[in-house]
């Protein structure tokens, strides 16, 4: 395999992103979306994260984009304490260790930017992504019978979460 790095994400990094999201949203296992946005909507997104200090990281090997990490900030303003994880890898860099350092990197940004609370949903039968979440420190927080329906199939989602930070102060 090839040296991967993992840097905080830059414009230039747009299409190499698109590519890689519209992969892993095309396997249909993965995502909340089937392919990815346009390329405009993918650069207003990474301009956004930049501009609001969301971190957002990607895996680079030989220069192209393998996969990405971005904590966003949820919408409402009595959430604006909480992020939403999202990541993704190429298949072909899959279960090497790359998936954990994605998220250590982008949780240790989420810390860093003030967020309280990280979280995520990960459909159930995603054993690989659960376990993978948990070595992160996430917890299981709940689940959504039926919560995704793709190919005439429902599935459950799993709700994970991790404090970074507790209301009174940094965790220990």
């Amino acid at each position: 395999m090839n040296t991967v790095e993992i840097v905080p994400i830059r414009e230039e990094y747009a299409e190499g992103f698109n590519r890689v999201l519209g992969v892993v949203a095309r396997e249909r296992r993965y995502l909340s979306f089937l392919d990815a946005p346009s390329i405009e909507s993918t650069r207003a997104f990474i301009r956004d994260n930049i501009n609001s200090g969301f971190p957002q990281v990607v895996a680079l090997s030989d220069d192209e984009v393998v996969g990405w990490c971005d904590v966003t900030r949820k919408a409402r303003p009595v959430h604006s304490h909480v992020g939403i994880l999202g990541m993704g890898l190429l298949p072909a860099f899959r279960g090497q260790g790359l998936g954990i350092k994605l998220i250590e990197r982008a949780l240790t940004a989420a810390k860093e930017f003030g967020f309280h609370r990280v979280e995520l949903s990960v459909r159930a039968d995603n054993l690989n992504a659960i376990a993978l979440y948990k070595k992160a420190g996430f917890e299981p927080e709940g689940r959504l019978r039926n919560g995704v329906y793709v190919d005439n199939v429902h599935c459950d989602l799993m709700l994970m979460g991790i404090l970074l930070q507790s209301a009174e102060g940094n965790l220990s």
